[in-house]
């Protein structure tokens, strides 16, 4: 697949201002499709969309193919007749310079339960039978029965992770898993609601975006939380023993940067049945996700050509092995069912020839950070004189520091090299990395939003290895502003990105 030469913006809807608490697909997220389109940006780079679990990390899932109710826009729900007005007079308020995930989330949902019990006594019939072609849809038969059981059985269980659940739900014994519907049908049918309105609302947003030119890029996480409807109800695709648990799991070795590794700990996959069944689940995976997003970021693309795998119950990265993963088999019996793959392969840590081959072969574009390239060396390949045409440059992704405070942790040396390389004194380090950015020849350029603004570190997304505080940053109302959108506009002119 290859892009246009084009830019865009990278920005999770989480982040949305807004009175509710948590930004939302509604409104706000409508007017950042405006704001991209003002600034002449083809793309909306966005994370992983599913529902939020452990850590509020949208890269551990409770599903790999839902989307995630707490981005649901109260107005547009009030705009279809599925909330009275009450519901919105009665949140809470919340404050809107961070996610409080712990006050958004009981506030969010029972403003959604008041949707459901509105929708079961007042839909109209053209509602009701939309929700029902939905419910009983083909695409969504695959993943949609087990995921709203799983929900509906983890509330009953009061959130234990299904490997503690009762043995013959845990090991979904067909009695009681009948049984499990018949009890718990109302928490099913309202789950059913949730998704039935992500993907509604999800379908009005796409549609908005794609007629200001805008395509959206979401992100494929390799990796599936292991207290998830995925693991519960495909354990056969896993490395699980005989109750549940896992026998190895995912992380990266131990490198410059951690002398331990990082010990992620999702469950691996059993790439041998992946094959057998010739690989269904990763075909309806990306399936589904095509169906909300016109470009896929596919995540630790190097785990496809060999992964790390560490004992279950090792403290730290340090004894695990590199075993081989599906490598193009995986992507041939994607396009055989999908066609062409619009996919950029996100290969960025340690990536070995073999990695780089199989990139090659698959045709797939791969990420150029410029935040990784100033380390003295002409040679680095982040540098945007080294960049390929067919890849994406970043001036930096979710996972790094903002670009002004990154250029304030950097060595003297680095920051002269900077200097140098750009031909300009160093006022404002985002927009320096931005002009590098839009000039590369790579074909597609990508900025995180907080960088247009140059916010500092207190504006960063993800600290990995950080167990608590990150996801909650917020866009103020007010900090979009025309100018903004004009100094992006002329920059992307400039090099040719319009």
């Amino acid at each position: 697949m290859k892009f246009s030469r084009a830019s865009g913006l990278l920005f999770h809807p989480t982040a949305l201002p807004g009175p509710y608490g948590i930004g939302d697909i509604g409104p706000p997220a409508h007017s950042f499709v405006d704001f991209l389109a003002a600034s002449s940006q083809r793309l909306w780079q966005v994370l992983p969309l599913g529902p939020t679990g452990y850590g509020d990390s949208p890269y551990q899932c409770l599903s790999a193919f839902a989307g995630n109710p707490l981005l649901l826009s109260p107005e547009l729900l009030f705009e279809a007749g599925l909330l009275p007005e009450a519901a919105l007079d009665d949140y809470p308020a919340l404050a809107n310079d961070a996610v409080a995930y712990e006050q958004v989330i009981p506030a969010k949902y029972s403003l959604l339960q008041r949707s459901f019990a509105h929708f079961e006594a007042h839909a109209s019939p053209g509602q009701r039978e939309n929700f029902e072609r939905f419910r009983r849809a083909r695409g969504h038969q695959s993943w949609l029965p087990d995921f709203t059981l799983f929900m509906a059985i983890k509330k009953d269980q009061e959130g234990k992770c299904w490997v503690d659940w009762p043995p013959p739900l845990r090991d979904r014994d067909s009695e009681a898993l009948t049984h499990a519907r018949k009890v718990l049908a109302a928490e099913i049918h309202f789950q059913e609601y949730l998704q039935y309105l992500f993907f509604k609302q999800w379908a009005g947003l796409r549609q908005h975006a794609m007629q200001n030119r805008i395509r959206l890029l979401g992100d494929v996480p390799i990796f599936v939380a292991y207290d998830s409807a995925d693991v519960w109800g495909n354990r056969q695709l896993f490395k699980l023993d005989d109750s549940g648990q896992p026998l190895v799991v995912a992380g990266v070795p131990p490198d410059y940067f951690s002398k331990t590794g990082q010990l992620w700990g999702n469950p691996l996959y059993d790439w041998e049945k992946h094959a057998e069944t010739r690989y269904a689940w990763w075909i309806e995976r990306i399936r589904v996700a095509l169906t909300l997003v016109d470009y896929l970021r596919l995540d630790h693309f190097r785990g496809f050509e060999a992964y790390w795998a560490v004992p279950a119950g090792d403290e730290t990265a340090v004894n695990g092995q590199w075993l081989p993963g599906p490598g193009a088999a995986l992507f041939e019996a994607l396009r055989n069912e999908l066609g062409t793959l619009p996919i950029v392969a996100e290969d960025l840590g340690e990536i070995t020839p073999p990695v780089e081959a199989l990139r090659e072969q698959l045709g797939l574009p791969g990420m150029k950070v410029l935040q990784f390239a100033f380390d003295g060396k002409a040679t680095n390949g982040f540098l945007p004189h080294n960049h390929p045409r067919h890849a994406l440059v970043y001036t930096g992704t979710h996972d790094n520091d903002t670009s002004v405070g990154w250029y304030h942790s950097l060595s003297a040396d680095s920051r002269k090299q900077l200097s140098s390389y750009a031909a300009q004194e160093i006022e404002d380090p985002a927009w320096t990395l931005i002009r590098l950015a839009m000039g590369s020849v790579a074909d597609m350029a990508i900025v995180p939003l907080q960088d247009i603004l140059s916010c500092g570190t207190e504006a960063r997304m993800n600290m990995p290895g950080r167990a608590a505080g990150n996801w909650s940053w917020r866009l103020s109302a007010t900090a979009l502003k025309v100018e903004s959108a004009e100094r992006l506009r002329d920059l992307t002119l400039l090099y040719g990105r319009a």
